[in-house]
């Protein structure tokens, strides 16, 4: 096998385990054996590194609960609840698909988890020469988000911003080196990882989560904040267990977690 095919195959596997990450539990805290309350809960990718730390911190508190967090992106969990999946706390990373489902009956009064930015991030050997934000245009290929997926609607205004100072040249030149669309933030991360992406925008906590990336931040007046929000299900069978973790996830114990992360906390 030609090197440039073992690097497809590696793409390929990668993504075929983030797939099926997505359709189920990704991080089971406490075993639901005994009399153990059980406790479901869905969850951002963009969450994958922070959500197990967190509910660490609140099985301390209650050791009766076992906590199953699933993991994918915000727009599959929206569609799983819509279709009737046994969730009874949702996070999405951002408002519009936590609106729709509140709008929709099947999650009460959503409140704010958490916020981050958005940054660059580059391979390590950054071949392309990115240093800034400016120089998104010098990259061949760049990987991002499904424009139905919190990271690429949050990418897209980003540029939008960024055409009002740098002009509209720089934002065509810039969606014309898209190469790919990703359906995760997760998935976008390894492209860049893998080296088979030269640059793409993701959140400020999956950068500082990688040691095969670089970070180049996204000046202010372009950037954007990326909004978490969480929810119990309307079709809750764990009422009680549910209000638990989502009074944890208000605590200052939560925002520290969260800061650690990369995240800036509500707590």
């Amino acid at each position: 096998m030609t090197p440039r095919g073992r690097v497809d195959l590696r793409v390929r596997l990668l993504a075929l385990a983030a797939w099926i990450l997505a359709l189920g539990p990704a991080c089971s805290v406490a075993d639901r054996d005994g009399d153990r309350s059980p406790l479901s809960v869905f969850a951002p990718s963009s969450m994958t590194d922070v959500m197990p730390e967190l509910v660490t911190q609140f099985h301390r508190a209650h050791p009766d609960v076992a906590v199953e967090v699933t993991f994918a992106g915000s727009q599959i969990l929206r569609l799983q609840i819509e279709q009737g999946a046994a969730a009874d706390v949702f996070v999405s990373a951002n408002e519009s698909h936590m609106t729709a489902l509140a709008d929709g009956g099947h999650v009460a009064r959503p409140r704010r988890l958490a916020t981050t930015d958005l940054v660059i991030i580059v391979p390590l050997d950054n071949g392309a020469g990115i240093e800034q934000f400016e120089d998104l245009t010098r990259a061949e290929r760049i990987v991002s988000g499904t424009e139905h997926v919190p990271i690429g609607a949050y990418s897209d205004t980003v540029l939008n911003n960024a055409s009002q100072h740098l002009g509209s040249e720089f934002t065509v030149e810039v969606r014309r080196r898209i190469v790919s669309e990703e359906t995760n933030v997760r998935l976008i991360r390894a492209k860049v990882e893998l080296g088979e992406a030269d640059a793409a925008i993701v959140y400020r906590p999956d950068a500082l989560a990688s040691d095969r990336v670089r970070l180049i931040p996204i000046p202010e007046q372009y950037n954007v904040r990326a909004q978490f929000l969480v929810s119990r299900t309307a079709r809750n069978e764990h009422a009680s267990q549910a209000e638990q973790f989502l009074e944890f996830l208000s605590s200052p114990e939560s925002a520290a977690i969260l800061r650690a992360h990369g995240f800036t906390g509500a707590g």
